[in-house]
């Protein structure tokens, strides 16, 4: 398939999607075993949740100036670019079957009695079909459904927003939007019904405490990054000269800003809660942003704002999965030890030779696994963690961390391989040398 051919098929995609999305049977919700009364429907709970769905928003073009501030001058639009389209792609999946397949009725198999899903029914909400005003029994029972949907909504887009990240300077454009499109129906969706759905797999009877998302947005993230780059190779040149500091400063505010919205807004009310997380995502940033910054240091290296503006981001992804199950000084531990954790991998050698271009998996990956880790061990809460719980709750946190990492790599790998086979996913090595900016997208920064 010529290139010419392959933009026609995209178009024809969404003009289809376009068309289908007006004649698609709309079943109006009703109050029942699946919505309840708007009665129920707190306002102090729909304001912040409006609010903290703006915020993750935010969050996307923030991680967009974060990845561009540090790439190559010849790449900086094109690097932007991977990040932002994801709040166009992956909304209009979110609504057509994604938000389906995550929350959808579970569709898996029965254990000791109790059916728990793999996935979600992807005709139940359809095009957003049933997804109104009225609240959710069981998701958000003081927000209405529609507000559910878009606050989750905006996690499915920054998930392979982060991808982009290792993969910078060399993938080709139209094969990047296959793969996203590909990663969030096929890994995204499963993993987080496993987790966040009631009846999942993983929350359900393995007991996996992810408050916000570490395991389904920075481990899934992060993994796939890793199988990107495997199936990619290295770049011609890949000596890595950040060309706009100042972006990488302000894209990191953006997305401290955002994370609150991310943390705080995952308790899904305006309460103790949400006010807990908001403190302790603050708190582990700047725990781990002083770690870094000190750790630098001492292993010889100057004290430098992209090393300050990693270590920030690094600490918020270690605590996403437990924000709102800690304690303060719990969280001033867990940026401390992931940022530790997350600076020695970013300059091991064995990394370094894969050409992880701007260092996901060891960030966002091992942040969501150092995150998960600690998690089982400190949550607090009635079997939530080997504190709380003991060994087998422990146990069971780690057999999942298992089969999230085999799922999220394997799953990721196959995907990249597909892709290839159907549009290849290098540019030319002339593309390469003349910079993705010009070569993909004709504009120059």
């Amino acid at each position: 398939m010529n290139l010419e051919k392959r933009w026609i098929s995209a178009f024809v995609i969404i003009a289809l999607v376009a068309v289908l999305g007006l004649f698609w049977p709309h079943q109006k919700a009703e109050i029942g075993s699946r919505f309840i009364e708007s009665s129920q429907i707190n306002y102090a709970d729909v304001a912040w949740l409006l609010t903290a769905s703006c915020l993750v928003l935010l969050m996307t073009p923030g991680l967009s100036f974060f990845y561009g501030g540090m790439v190559g001058k010849k790449n900086v639009i094109s690097t932007m670019l991977k990040s932002f389209i994801c709040l166009g792609v992956v909304s209009l999946l979110w609504v057509v079957v994604g938000f389906s397949l995550s929350f959808g009725d579970p569709i898996g198999f029965t254990i000791d009695g109790t059916y728990y899903g793999i996935i979600g029914n992807p005709l139940n909400f359809t095009f957003f079909d049933q997804v109104e005003g009225l609240p959710n029994a069981t998701l958000g029972p003081t927000i209405p459904f529609i507000l559910f949907a878009l606050f989750q909504m905006k996690f499915a887009v920054i998930t392979p927003a982060i991808i982009t990240g290792a993969l910078a300077e060399r993938i080709r454009f139209i094969s990047f939007l296959l793969f996203i499109c590909l990663f969030t129906l096929l890994i995204y969706t499963p993993l987080c019904h496993m987790i966040w759905h009631p009846h999942g797999l993983l929350g359900g009877y393995f007991g996996v405490k992810d408050f916000a998302g570490g395991t389904v947005v920075h481990m899934s993230a992060g993994f796939a990054a890793l199988a990107g780059v495997l199936v990619l190779g290295k770049r011609k040149n890949n000596e890595h000269i950040p060309t706009n500091i100042p972006f990488v400063l302000l894209g990191t505010g953006l997305l401290w800003f955002g994370w609150f919205g991310f943390n705080a807004g995952s308790a899904l009310a305006a309460n103790a809660t949400a006010a807990m997380a908001f403190a302790t995502t603050t708190i582990a940033s700047a725990s781990a942003m002083m770690t870094w910054v000190f750790f630098d240091r001492l292993n010889g290296r100057k004290v430098s704002a992209l090393g300050a503006c990693i270590g920030a981001v690094v600490g918020l992804v270690v605590i996403t999965p437990s924000a709102g199950f800690i304690s303060i000084p719990q969280s001033i531990f867990f940026g401390f030890v992931g940022a530790i954790v997350s600076n020695k991998m970013v300059y091991w050698n064995k990394l370094k030779q894969i050409d992880d271009t701007l260092d996901v998996f060891a960030c966002h990956g091992v942040g969501g696994i150092m995150g998960m880790i600690l998690t089982a061990l400190f949550a607090e809460g009635e079997n939530a963690s080997l504190l709380h719980g003991g060994w087998s709750v422990f146990g069971h946190h780690m057999m999942a961390l298992l089969l999230v990492s085999v799922f999220t790599f394997g799953g990721a790998y196959l995907l990249f391989k597909f892709t290839n086979a159907i549009i290849p996913l290098r540019v030319s090595e002339e593309s390469e040398t003349e910079g993705l900016d010009l070569s993909q997208h004709g504009e120059r920064f």
